[in-house]
């Protein structure tokens, strides 16, 4: 499964729960929020994916079929939790099932440069011809957006899922779904979690492949009755991509089928994809990466292996630091697909939450819909 429907040595994998953090919801309502980031001006913005709608449908290629709708939005939210949310563009495109709109696809990601521009990453879950015809605004699916807080228009900044169409950088079908962005060494980084590769957006739009993810070997779950010992082709699915501050982007990849626990990587890359190297691993479904004021790594994990159904990964999802001696802290245990993960000066994390829900459903576990949590972090 390509899609998201997500050290030279291995660091050690000793694990240390400490007290329960501070935890407080900051925004509610929010219609299947994924990524997240703190704009230089200190404003923190989430990307909604939106519940799709009423529109055409199209099979993405996890063979889900979803419908067209302009519900994907980027919202502001205010870390201190005192203002609601706001959106500050709306009428994005988005595609889900219907009538009842989890799991959205659409404004997957955002990333913010030291100037106040913005990356904004479209999903697609599918090739580039498949968003033909689906709705008015589909040809966004696949894109970078870029924008400014400064004002002035959103423009399409680089076309990720043709290119991946064209050279098809992991061989197979051909499915791009950008979900992660970053803006570092003068280029757009682009983790798409469904080509299984990281792409460069130049200043002059044009695009490169930096690093392709290939299937690697795993065992066999028990579920395939194959024989002992037999092993299978698992994708890498890399879904984020991050800025390490430190001369290196870092990649984390949430895996394919079977999805296996403590299965997933971080590796570290250059800039410019000459070197790819494996900084940390032992995890499970990785959907985001973020680097405190320390330079300690935190791990976004989605879920905690399969769950065999739908969906496809069993909860709980979870924050995990990386500590200086190699160990692992898990920082806080009960969230139900998480969608994003950002740091912010006051030193807390700032996650999205119940990622996958189409905002508020009355009467049961979802009332809030889709929120941003605070975490209090050591």
């Amino acid at each position: 499964m390509k899609r998201l429907s997500f050290m030279l040595a291995t660091l050690a994998a000793t694990s240390a729960l400490h007290a329960a953090p501070q935890v407080e919801v900051v925004a509610t309502g929010l219609n299947n929020p994924r990524g997240l980031a703190f704009a230089p001006n200190g404003q923190l913005f989430v990307a909604e994916a939106g519940s799709g709608g009423n529109g055409r449908c199209l099979v993405l290629a996890d063979g889900r079929t979803a419908c067209y709708g302009e519900t994907g939005a980027l919202t502001r939210v205010d870390p201190r939790g005192v203002n609601p949310p706001k959106r500050i563009i709306t009428g994005l495109p988005s595609v889900a099932g219907q009538p009842d709109g989890f799991g959205g696809t659409g404004p997957q990601n955002i990333a913010f440069s030291r100037d106040g521009r913005a990356a904004l990453a479209m999903g697609l879950g599918a090739d580039a011809p498949a968003r033909n015809g689906v709705g008015r605004k589909a040809w966004l699916f696949g894109k970078v957006l870029q924008l400014s807080l400064h004002g002035g228009p959103v423009l399409a900044a680089a076309d990720i899922a043709t290119y991946e169409f064209t050279h098809n950088p992991v061989p197979g079908g051909a499915d791009s779904n950008p979900n992660g962005v970053a803006l570092a060494s003068g280029q757009t980084v682009v983790a798409d979690a469904g080509a299984n590769a990281v792409f460069g957006i130049a200043a002059n739009r044009s695009i490169t492949t930096l690093a392709a993810f290939p299937p690697r070997l795993v065992p066999a779950p028990p579920s395939l009755a194959l024989p002992p010992g037999a092993t299978i082709p698992m994708q890498s699915v890399p879904t984020t991509v991050v800025d390490g501050r430190d001369g290196w982007l870092y990649v984390g990849e949430l895996t394919g089928f079977p999805f296996p626990v403590g299965g997933a990587n971080v590796y570290r890359m250059a800039p410019d994809g000459t070197l790819l190297q494996t900084y940390a691993s032992g995890f499970t479904n990785i959907v985001a990466l973020a680097f405190d004021s320390w330079q300690r790594l935190y791990v976004l994990e989605i879920g905690n292996g399969p769950s065999f159904g739908a969906p496809p990964l069993r909860p709980p999802g979870r924050l995990i630091r990386v500590n200086p001696d190699g160990s692992r802290t898990v920082v806080y245990d009960q969230l139900f697909y998480p969608g994003g993960l950002a740091i912010g000066e006051d030193n807390a994390a700032y996650v999205t939450n119940n990622g996958v829900v189409p905002g508020p459903i009355p009467g049961g576990q979802f009332a809030a819909g889709g929120t941003v949590l605070r975490i209090r972090l050591d």
